[in-house]
């Protein structure tokens, strides 16, 4: 029997539809829309969104949800304060290339805040991370967005939010409670980081009143904070100079967890749980009474586990006994006593606590507890003191005046204690005398030791000086002829180290640009009093270097010991790689062959380090920012303070002292303390990645994963995906299977263990040779996704200033 034609292509259009409802669509395009009733489906069909009614509520919102989770979860809400009446919401990209959610009558109920943008090019995704991010589709930049939700949190954190600050933008981004569980309308609580007192703390308040603080940050956790590793995610605190904030990753991909805030200024911590299909709560805080903010009143303490949970602190006494006695705790505690700096006065150590609220403070980030007593002690307004950092056994001094705020004994484990100043006539009578002799004895001992200190280190600098001058004559006997600058002279080359010629600073202290009276360009590296670098590393540098000569490493031209020292380079025009590769303002010269030569040059400098120089020297801190270019953009590797000499029969060595640049460090370096050449391989394999892509290792965060460049230049060479690595910025500047032959090279140079590792004469003969087979990379080193960048171990870091105060965290160089 005939079918008409017409069936025919009435079925296939059936079909055709059937299958474009079934696919996931992930995008919006600025020709499309989403009505009620229409979603977006993540790629990989972990979040949804779409319009939806919270409860027996009858407004529609827009919204995203967990699209695997049978317990409908949502997790963003656009227009919470100004709801849809009924279904005909719908969203689009608007003329300006921004995100609109109108209704029947055109009204904007809601719209992203983005620059304008040319809306032909814009489009609109759903990340399986949950983000809906606006970009132009145009640019081919992964993370560059035009506007994101993770920017602009509802009440819910999501693995890879951040909760915080980008201090570059002066954005807030923080967590709002909805107004009950049928209202997400902005509800009366905020959950956020709080940067009023310098130090960080999590706070959640209610209008503009603090409800709960988490307590400053200490090197290792907030005070009242779960952020120790565990087997279901991985905290991560971030503090630098340009963002604040806090994060959490999952301990594995098949973890769902989530942070909220509810209607009641909890946030509370939930797991998915497959077995039982549905979401169990771990933690809450608020906990208990003890956590609502200031419970007991000024210069009080709460424990929950007394009864009653407030007393007041040792030295003070309720200021209202009646309102005491009827558990009324808000009025706090008065000194008994005035405080007036007598001899007998001292310090009782409360251990374990959730530190005093930062009202009025001072702080200074290079003292040590003990200094931080007698600073305190010398202030009669000073009320206590603790460490700033808990890690390392302690640094740093914060001190409190006037009244302590929200001190909680903590039931667990703590790492913070805090010392209180208490009168005399409040000490223990038998205990006081004893203590004031040990205050005198101490104190003198102070002035003697510090009298004793100051003239062994006049003594000690002479003779070292004398030292320096001696181990350079007697190497210009043996013809290093390295010429030794005065101080006037490089004073006059550097006009007094005036800061327009100031290059940049490294850890080591400041670098200047000079011109010798012959008119003869140089660097000056000026050591800091303080600077990680001592005299052995100063000495280090300058006998090794001095040896060195080779095209692809920087040239020393002399040193000065007068009154401090210094180290005179030939200066490089072009600065260092880093300013090329990272910087704001990427140089379009930077085209792939320029790159490429780089490559090399860097290989021959390693090459002739390990291999043909009369000595072997592994460098130990190879990073983009060491290696500097000249006029031609030739490369030269720099900084040899951390370098080590070693015997030609000689493979491996161990130190105790780490030292060099997370990010770069080889696993066995970094773990064991164990490093050979492998270890500049291994520096060498990251920063040829970066110069490939254009990201530094350890800033590199991408919205779909937590790992490092590393990782994920090897997802994408297992996904055969690797022009996915490229930098962009190269466009079409390169052949293709030659890039991709320099990116297994470099994955061949990062494996975990150093054996597998090539040296460096066979990195040069495969990027050399177009005939060169290459064996394939096995897993890099430090290929698991990011617990905390900032909670990494700490390296020898130390600030130019010692009183100094900074915002950044602890890391390598």
């Amino acid at each position: 029997m005939d079918i008409p034609c017409f069936s025919i292509l009435y079925f296939i259009s059936i079909c055709m539809f059937a299958l474009e409802v079934c696919k996931s669509v992930d995008v919006l395009s600025s020709s499309e829309t989403i009505r009620d009733g229409d979603t977006l489906v993540s790629a990989g069909e972990k979040f949804q969104l779409g319009f939806f009614s919270p409860g027996n509520s009858s407004y529609r919102f827009l919204a995203i949800w967990y699209h695997n989770i049978p317990e409908k979860t949502t997790v963003w809400v656009a227009n919470g304060d100004n709801p849809v009446n009924d279904s005909s919401g719908v969203l689009r990209i608007g003329s300006e290339g921004k995100l609109v959610l109108v209704d029947q009558a055109e009204r904007v109920l809601w719209s992203s805040n983005n620059m304008n943008a040319t809306s032909q090019s814009v489009v609109a995704k759903l990340l399986d991370s949950g983000n809906l991010v606006l970009k132009d589709d145009s640019e081919n930049v992964s993370g560059n967005y035009l506007w994101q939700s993770f920017d602009h949190p509802s009440n819910t954190l999501l693995v890879g939010m951040k909760l915080g600050w980008d201090l570059r933008m002066g954005l807030d981004r923080h967590m709002t409670s909805w107004k009950s569980a049928e209202d997400p309308s902005t509800g009366d609580f905020t959950f956020g980081v709080d940067l009023g007192g310098i130090i960080p703390q999590l706070v959640i308040r209610k209008g503009r009143v603090k409800y709960f603080r988490s307590g400053p940050w200490n090197g290792i956790q907030f005070g009242r904070m779960p952020m120790v590793p565990n087997l279901i995610f991985i905290p991560k605190f971030v503090n630098n100079s340009q963002e604040v904030y806090f994060t959490f990753n999952h301990f594995n991909e098949s973890t769902i967890t989530r942070l909220v805030l509810n209607a009641s200024g909890n946030h509370q911590r939930y797991l998915w749980s497959e077995k039982t299909q549905e979401w169990t709560m771990i933690y809450m805080l608020p906990y208990d009474a003890c956590d609502v903010y200031g419970k007991c009143g000024s210069n009080s303490m709460c424990t929950i586990s007394n009864s009653p949970i407030c007393s007041c602190m040792i030295g003070y006494q309720p200021k209202s006994q009646a309102e005491w006695d009827t558990l009324v705790w808000s009025s706090g505690c008065v000194s008994k006593n005035p405080f007036n700096c007598s001899k007998g006065e001292g310090f009782k150590r409360l251990k374990g606590v959730k530190m005093p609220d930062l009202l009025q403070f001072t702080m200074n980030t290079s003292m040590s507890l003990k200094e931080c007593e007698l600073e305190c002690f010398k202030n009669c307004s000073c009320r206590a003191y603790a460490n700033i950092d808990a890690t390392g056994g302690g640094s740093g001094c914060l001190l409190w005046f006037g009244d302590l705020l929200d001190v909680r004994i903590l039931s667990r484990s703590a790492n913070q204690d805090l010392y209180i100043r208490v009168s005399a006539s409040d000490l223990d009578s038998v205990n006081s005398k004893g203590k004031e002799w040990v205050a005198v004895a101490i104190s003198m001992a102070f002035v003697v030791l510090s009298v004793v200190l100051y003239f062994c280190i006049v003594w000690k600098r002479k003779k070292h000086a004398q030292g320096i001058t001696f181990d350079l004559q007697a190497e210009d006997e043996n013809n290093l002829h390295l010429p030794i600058f005065d101080m006037v002279t490089i004073l006059r080359a550097t006009n007094n180290f005036c800061d327009s010629n100031k290059l940049g600073e490294g850890g080591f202290g400041p670098v200047y640009k000079g011109q010798l009276s012959n008119g003869q360009e140089i660097a000056v590296k000026r050591l800091s009093e303080d600077s990680r670098q001592g005299l052995n590393e100063f000495k280090n540098e300058v006998m090794l270097i001095a040896k060195l000569q080779h095209r692809n490493l920087v040239r020393l031209r002399g040193c000065c010991i007068e009154e401090e020292r210094m180290l005179i380079y030939e200066y490089m025009p072009n600065g260092s790689l880093d300013s090329f590769i990272f910087g704001k303002t990427r140089e379009n010269s930077l085209v792939w062959r320029r790159r490429f030569d780089i490559i090399i040059g860097i290989v021959r400098g390693l090459l002739y380090l390990h291999q043909d120089s009369r000595l072997r020297i592994i460098h130990r801190d190879l990073k983009a920012s060491n290696v500097l270019l000249d006029n031609e953009m030739n490369p030269k590797i720099s900084d040899f303070g951390v370098a080590r000499v070693f015997g030609r029969d000689q493979s491996l060595a161990k130190t105790k002292r780490i030292v060099g640049t997370y990010g770069y460090m080889a696993p066995e370096y970094t773990i064991d303390g164990l490093f050979s050449t492998k270890s500049d391989v291994f520096s060498f394999g990251v920063l040829l990645l970066e110069i490939i892509c254009g990201k530094r290792n350890r800033e590199f965060n991408h919205p779909d994963h937590c790992f490092n460049l590393l990782g994920h230049a090897w997802k994408l060479w297992l996904k055969r995906k690797v022009p996915d690595f490229i930098d962009p910025q190269l466009q079409n500047s390169f052949d293709l299977s030659e890039v991709v032959k320099c990116i297994q090279v470099g994955l061949l140079c990062v494996q975990r263990h150093p054996d597998d590792r090539p040296n460096m004469s066979s990195v040069l003969l495969m990027l050399d040779s177009e005939s060169a087979s290459l064996p394939q990379p096995k897993q890099p080193g430090f290929y698991i996704e990011r617990s905390s960048e900032n909670t990494d171990v700490e390296m020898s870091r130390r600030d130019g200033n010692s009183n100094k105060i900074t915002m950044t965290l602890l890391e390598g160089r």
